[in-house]
């Protein structure tokens, strides 16, 4: 599934290597970009939000998603993305 605009994220090295370990991040979504990239990968911009849920960065990331949906199809907090094993 594709994100939104809206959606809070964590990123973490499933979506890309480079948000791997203590780099992963919590990120709302402002806008997703249309732009030609490798099949199932995708531009993101938004902002990294902190442990208060404060925003600090502005940042665009590239990212392979692929959302899980909650336990019970209930919102329990932010959604993780993580990409899908190379075919």
């Amino acid at each position: 599934m594709r994100p939104s605009p809206g959606d809070l994220l964590i990123i973490d090295g499933r979506a890309s290597v480079q948000f791997a370990g203590d780099r992963a991040l919590t990120f709302r979504v402002v806008s997703v970009c249309d732009r030609p990239t490798y099949a199932g990968w995708v531009w993101l911009t938004g902002y990294v939000i902190n442990r208060r849920g404060q925003a600090t960065a502005k940042r665009e990331v590239y990212v392979q998603p692929a959302r899980r949906p909650p336990p019970h199809h209930q919102h329990l907090g932010p959604e993780t993305l993580q990409c899908y094993p190379p075919l």
